[in-house]
């Protein structure tokens, strides 16, 4: 069976790629047993590089991945690394408890069988123990989760190409859960009971996951991110696309950019979170959110958590994954301050190290 689910206490790489860049994080525990950023390091890719979750070119994206953990400076060969929900099929399913792991892997295949649309030679099937049902305590709840060979075959090529050992393959969303839990934690009342709207932006897509008690409740995808700044950024300067996105990111843009281009923008992606939010509240019974969450590239951008609560009326913040760890010293504060937002799904991965 392939390894979606499988935990390593050694240390570990989280490793997340994404269509614009690739981000690396290596936590660790001081003494006192509380996380530590030890490493964070992002490194661009191309556009075409990574098309859909898919990885386009090869050999492209392991150098990429190479220089980056040259970059990071980490001597940690073992790697988690994250395949997109829409190459993972998952599904739910209940059984008789007191069953050993062999006989869990016989009925798993056998369920597998009824779920997934291709033979299971073609695909990596892996699953977890959820724990007891809730209306059935003497049965216990899987997850089931199965993606084409060629799809993990792919992940594990690109890190061993960059020198690495795969030994975790995840699910970006659960990642990112995983990370955005302990943020969860810390509102008011340990987040007990809190309803929670998790949107990450990325370049092309925004994915939104609405969180309770660590339950998702809903989860979609919207077809906008941050590559339409970089479009405006084009059609009001005339700079080329790379231009326009090294401008971008390095803040080197003409006066008139905040209230011509920037804040247009920023009312667009509030509007498109708020319509996102309606989706929700119209298919299924829920009317409100206690908080709302904003991870990528996108998420700190000036005003965007304002005016996404002035449009959708719940407070709304930008994620930092790291709050309340401790700072390695080959940590640039600095630099991952303005970045922190990037590192949701990488910092999950990450944290696969500390999971019994």
């Amino acid at each position: 069976m392939g390894s979606f689910f499988r935990r390593q206490p050694a240390s570990l790489l989280g490793v997340d790629i994404s269509s614009s860049s690739i981000k690396l994080v290596e936590l660790g525990r001081d003494n006192a047993g509380a996380l530590v950023l030890e490493r964070c390091a992002i490194e661009p890719l191309e556009r075409g590089w990574i098309t859909d979750g898919n990885i386009e070119k090869f050999d492209e994206v392991a150098e990429a991945l190479r220089r980056l953990v040259k970059k990071s400076g980490t001597r940690t060969k073992q790697v988690a690394m994250a395949l997109p929900p829409s190459a993972v099929i998952t599904k739910k399913i209940t059984l008789p408890g007191g069953m050993t792991e062999d006989e869990l892997e016989v009925q798993v295949e056998s369920e597998a069988n009824q779920y997934i649309p291709f033979s299971l030679d073609e695909v990596s099937l892996d699953f977890c123990v959820m724990g007891p049902n809730k209306n059935s305590p003497g049965d216990v709840d899987l997850l089931i989760a199965a993606s084409r060979k060629e799809k993990v075959q792919d992940r594990q090529g690109i890190a061993e190409a960059a020198g690495l050992k795969p030994v975790v393959l995840d699910i970006e969303s659960h990642a990112s859960r995983l990370a955005a839990q302990r943020l969860i934690d810390a509102l008011p009342n340990q987040g007990v009971d809190a309803i929670v709207a998790l949107f990450e932006v990325g370049a092309l897509t925004t994915s939104m996951q609405v969180i309770r008690n660590e339950e998702v409740l809903y989860d979609r995808d919207q077809a906008f991110g941050g590559a339409q700044l970089t479009q405006l950024i084009v059609r009001q300067y005339g700079f080329s696309l790379d231009e326009a996105e090294t401008k971008k990111r390095s803040g080197d843009l003409p006066d008139d950019y905040p209230a011509a281009v920037l804040r247009p923008f920023v009312e667009g992606m509030a509007q498109e979170i708020g319509r996102a939010l309606q989706f929700f509240f119209t298919s299924t019974p829920h009317s409100r959110v206690d908080h709302i969450l904003l991870a990528g590239g996108s998420a700190p951008l000036p005003g965007l958590t304002d005016a996404v609560t002035l449009h959708t009326g719940f407070p709304c913040s930008a994620v930092n994954p790291f709050d309340g760890m401790q700072m390695g010293s080959a940590v640039r504060a600095n630099k991952m301050a303005r970045e922190a937002s990037s590192y949701l799904t990488a910092c999950g991965l990450a944290m696969r190290r500390f999971l019994s």
